[in-house]
């Protein structure tokens, strides 16, 4: 049997932690919107502390009658299923509120990326537009110039100039169509993707094998300049990171959803570290998020890398239209 002594001391316990459960109870009163639920709690923990005290009272020798107990364990039962049945209020607000979170960050990301794409756009057309035609004028003035009369060294002189003013011309050109492809929003997805690669295969001499069922599709120009920046993404990082031979990408639009998929042979990594510590993967899931899609990077050392992604373009995107011909 265990000794009053004991039992004195353990309802004691229980009535200072009923104590400070039900001041912590009145802190939050204040703190949160469905204070119903700890106007509840302050009044079970109260009935629950009486309770104790009785109990002590009939440790120490006091005749109480049981029915009290009983009335009081009814009490707390009724006090605390209230509790609980509201607190399912307080779970779908906080629920509300996650959800009101995630698609606050999403539009702040969407307005990011759009805030950047329009800047790349802005400073290409700055290059094209202001750059590329004084460039040109200083090619024709120096094609102007007659080289009758010059010396070799002059002559070379104006050979080599002729020539790096052609390859500033042609870094314009290359820069302002990686900042803002023109043939991305002349032509649409398929084709800015294969020039993309075309140029890639041309200046790293690599098989890349895209295949995809897209013709004449147009999509909003965010799902398509985010789709083409991923694909990019992962490009550049198969050429940079992997050591690559051949990349395998297909890219397929099938009822409202864009699904692409793609392979590397290259040494593989580690998902999750590569995520930690950036290479790209980090902008590629931010991108994909922000068209509320799906990505999955699987890879292993020496075994590749496979990213699949699924984007639904009829709740981020407009309906396909014609392309520009």
């Amino acid at each position: 049997m265990i000794s009053d002594v004991v039992l004195k001391v353990v309802v004691a316990l229980a009535i200072m932690i009923e104590g400070v459960a039900t001041v912590y109870a009145f802190t939050l009163i204040r703190r949160t919107k469905y204070n119903s639920i700890w106007i509840l709690c302050i009044v079970g923990f109260t009935v629950m502390t009486i309770e104790r005290c009785c109990q002590m009272a009939s440790l120490s020798g006091h005749h109480i009658d049981t029915a009290w107990f009983v009335f009081f364990g009814f009490a707390i039962s009724i006090l605390v299923s209230a509790a609980v049945l509201l607190a399912n209020r307080l779970v779908n607000y906080l629920d509300r509120i996650d959800i009101q979170r995630q698609s606050f960050n999403k539009r702040i990301l969407t307005a990011v990326l759009r805030t950047e794409e329009r800047s790349r756009l802005n400073f290409a057309k700055e290059l094209h537009d202001g750059l590329g035609p004084l460039l040109s004028s200083a090619k024709m003035s120096l094609s102007a110039l007659s080289q009758e009369g010059m010396s070799r060294e002059q002559s070379e002189i104006l050979q080599n100039t002729a020539y790096v003013i052609d390859e500033a011309i042609r870094s314009v050109r290359e820069i302002s169509n990686n900042m803002s492809p023109q043939v991305l929003n002349d032509f649409g997805l398929a084709q800015g993707i294969k020039n993309f690669i075309s140029r890639s295969v041309s200046l790293h001499g690599i098989s890349i094998n895209f295949s995809t069922n897209l013709r004449a599709e147009r999509f909003d120009s965010d799902v398509e300049v985010i789709i083409y920046r991923v694909i990019c993404e992962l490009i550049n990082n198969s050429l940079k990171h992997s050591g690559c031979s051949a990349i395998t990408l297909s890219l397929h639009f099938v009822t409202n959803r864009l699904h692409l998929e793609y392979t590397d042979n290259g040494k593989g990594f580690n998902p999750q570290a590569m995520t930690d510590c950036g290479m790209g993967l980090s902008n590629i899931a931010s991108r994909v998020n922000s068209l509320s899609g799906t990505l999955d990077i699987s890879s292993r050392r020496g075994e590749g890398m496979r990213a699949v992604i699924d984007i639904n373009v009829e709740s981020g995107a407009e309906q396909p239209k014609t392309a520009k011909q």
